[in-house]
């Protein structure tokens, strides 16, 4: 029988230094600490001399072959009696060992048997090709257990597994750290109960509350609606969220995701809404820009979902690799620096000490669990809020901003007091009794469709909306990727991401007709969410949904939601957009990081993605003294530099051009499938087959249709039904 080579070595070494029979005992093999500026081929050799087979660097059983070839010949090309036992001994030993790592073991019949699956293994092809475990010349490991090309290994849901493997001990040579597997409390097909899903559906909703509903707040009030208007909007988005998560929820991609309004879309409503003929508007003039965000969101969602429906992401999903959604999500929230904190320092008495408790909360005191439970992490932005809004009111009730001869009521009562001018804005923003949203909004508030009027269609807004509904594309694949792996399911097919996109898409159709502001998509804080909390149930998700449905119709809960002032929304948001850079980074997790062109790409990317927008905001000086600053960078599309003579043509590129994350979207997208590079560097998204979904019971029905519509679309195979 021939063994591994790392035998082999044992026993040289016990022959050498004349030690006893026993091969473990009296060894002593060093621990490889790689150097940080390793030397590739250093690493090669290493794993030759040991008979170590790399999962990545491609080399393949032949090099363990030669490396036990070459001990062999330098003992003369005989082996003892004693080494054939005592390699016996150890093969079967490490066989053993082995077969119950992977979760096969044979039963007295020698027959092998499977134990410990949990149905959410989901094991690189790669691996599955490549790795053996003590493979002699016969193709039989030292336990006699054969391993299969292109066997699903499988093993129990307690082992940690990594992206790139199943064992806990195998070092990540890509990510330079050790796999690690993602555990959740409750699964999305667990039943926990009534009262935990309540629980866990208010803890899902209530930790990503602010990117729920702080987006009217900057909204409206630039579109120059009142603070009862604002109420609305909030009672609209809390509406649209709820209906749009429960269709996602059996309709789409079937995780367990939250839809709502999403930043991508808030930057070309501040585009649209700024431009050169709303400036000078006054009258019905919140009505007249939602009407026309309305139309232009109503095209961007037929795009959308004519891209899902028909089956075309499915072709685009070759195009787009982590390298071109990393740069992409984090210009989204980059594309707000020069909003976050000049809005938020308008009160710095309160906005500094909002940002100073969240990342204290989320940084510092994170780990502290209250009866189990990280409500410091998981709750941070709503406890921060209610704490400084109640230090808010503690100031104004103890006359903190109360000026002599000045009154609350800003601005119509201080513009005229020369004194009263300069106290004006300071009021006007730390004050939490300015906004009068509370008292005139209705305790039964019933949104309807179309209830600001009919949608105005433009050729200039509808381009806009269409390519910012695929940069939303783009932000939902990575989202739908990233959140099947923290469920502990396989990554969903090619037509399960289309069917979802096709969804968000008519989800969206959904939010223009009520009139929200903005289109609907998948949350990206949500991945975040069920990191902190560890729950991934789409029970919850749903409940919650209902509630959000129920909170919709209570007039005085967007009233409430809307008085929060301005300042502390500002600061929140500082928190947000600073995540959504960061989660957007993550994405390169799954990639070679560390490789010249995928730094250079993403690098070009992101810097163009701010520089070429920044040139095309430079054209109008003059609305300095028109627009505060922060909504500058948001004026391009009027006065940019393309002048084609086509008025509606030149107002869509100088908007998009001005935006940084279509800028950021295009640079990466063309660079990545241009620049040579291979899948593993570019970390190309495994999308999973139907083949490997039918063997896997728990996650073909994680994504899988209600019984109902699978039947009634059973025509639609490129939806993955």
């Amino acid at each position: 029988m021939v063994t591994g080579s790392s035998s082999k070595a044992m026993d040289k070494s016990k022959k050498q230094k004349g030690t006893s029979s026993n091969p473990t005992n009296d060894v002593k093999i060093e621990t490889f600490v790689p150097k940080r500026d390793h030397d590739p081929r250093d690493l090669r050799s290493w794993a030759k001399r040991t008979g170590f087979v790399s999962l990545f660097s491609g080399e393949s059983t032949a090099s363990t072959s030669n490396t036990r070839n070459n001990l062999r010949n330098e003992r003369g090309g005989n082996d003892s009696i004693e080494e054939r036992e005592n390699d016996g001994d150890l093969s079967r030993k490490r066989g053993k060992r082995d077969a119950e790592s992977d979760g096969i073991q044979r039963n007295g019949n020698g027959n092998e048997e499977r134990r410990g699956f949990n149905g959410n293994a989901d094991v690189l092809d790669s691996i599955n090709e490549e790795r053996r475990v003590g493979v002699d010349e016969n193709g039989d490991n030292g336990g006699g257990n054969e391993v299969h090309e292109g066997q699903n290994l499988e093993f129990n849901g307690e082992n940690e597994v990594g992206l790139y493997g199943k064992s806990p001990n195998l070092e990540d040579p890509i990510l330079g750290r050790q796999p690690r597997a993602f555990k959740v409390k409750s699964g999305i097909l667990d039943n926990p109960g009534f009262v935990p899903v309540i629980y866990y559906g208010f803890q899902h909703y209530f930790s990503i509350a602010g990117s729920l509903v702080l987006i009217p707040l900057i909204m409206v009030p630039a579109m120059g609606g009142t603070d009862k208007d604002t109420a609305n909007v909030v009672s609209t988005v809390l509406l649209v969220s709820g209906i749009t998560t429960l269709l996602h929820s059996f309709l789409g991609t079937r995780l367990p995701l939250i839809q709502g309004g999403s930043f991508v879309y808030l930057a070309p409503a501040l585009v649209i809404m700024n431009s050169e003929e709303f400036r000078n508007l006054t009258q019905h003039k919140f009505r007249y820009i939602m009407r026309e965000l309305q139309g232009a969101v109503l095209i961007g969602s037929l795009f959308q979902s004519m891209l899902g429906f028909s089956g075309l992401m499915s072709l685009l999903l070759r195009l787009i690799n982590p390298i071109v959604v990393a740069p992409t999500m984090a210009a989204v929230g980059l594309a707000f620096f020069s909003y976050g904190f000049p809005q938020a320092g308008s009160c710095v008495e309160i906005s500094i000490p909002l940002i100073v408790l969240l990342l204290f909360f989320t940084l510092y005191i994170r780990g502290v669990s209250i009866s189990g439970h990280r409500i410091f992490q998981i709750y941070a932005v709503p406890l921060s809020i209610m704490i400084v809004w109640a230090y808010a009111l503690f100031l104004t009730v103890g006359g903190a901003y109360n000026f002599k001869g000045c009154s609350p009521n800003i601005p119509s009562s201080n513009i005229l007091v020369d004194a009263c001018i300069k106290h004006a804005y300071t009021m006007k923003h730390c004050r939490t009794d300015v906004s009068d949203a509370w008292s005139t909004s209705a305790w039964v508030q019933i949104p309807y469709p179309l209830q600001w009027g009919i949608p105005i269609f433009r050729f200039r807004t509808s381009i806009i909306m269409i390519i910012v509904s695929l940069v939303s594309s783009v932000d939902s694949v990575a989202t739908y990727y990233s959140a099947s792996l923290k469920v502990n399911s396989k990554p969903p097919t090619p037509g399960i991401v289309t069917r979802g996109i096709g969804m968000e898409g008519f989800c969206s159709l959904l939010a223009g007709l009520w009139g929200t502001g903005t289109g609907s998509t998948t949350l990206t804080e949500n991945v975040h969410t069920i990191s902190i909390t560890e729950v991934a149930n789409r029970k919850s998700v749903q409940l919650g949904a209902v509630l959000l449905i129920l909170l919709s119709f209570i007039g005085k809960v967007g009233g409430i939601l809307a008085s929060i002032p301005l300042a502390l929304a500002a600061s929140v948001l500082c928190f947000i957009w600073a995540l959504t850079v960061a989660l957007g980074l993550l994405n390169l997790q799954y990639t070679q990081a560390s490789s010249f062109r995928n730094m250079g790409i993403v690098g070009v990317s992101l810097f163009l993605g701010l520089s070429i927008p920044a040139y095309f905001q430079q054209f109008e000086p003059e609305i300095n003294l028109i627009l505060p600053s922060y909504l500058i960078p948001y004026a391009a599309a009027s006065n940019g530099p393309i002048h084609t003579g086509n008025k509606q043509f030149d107002f869509a590129m100088n908007a998009l051009l001005s935006m940084n994350m279509v800028v950021s979207f295009f640079i990466a997208f063309v660079l990545d499938n241009t620049v040579p590079g291979t899948k593993q560097e570019r970390g190309v998204y495994k999308w999973s087959t139907s083949e490997e979904l039918a063997t896997d019971a728990s996650s073909q029905a994680s994504y899988k249709l209600p019984s109902g519509v699978s039947r009634a679309c059973c025509w639609a195979k490129c939806l993955g039904v």
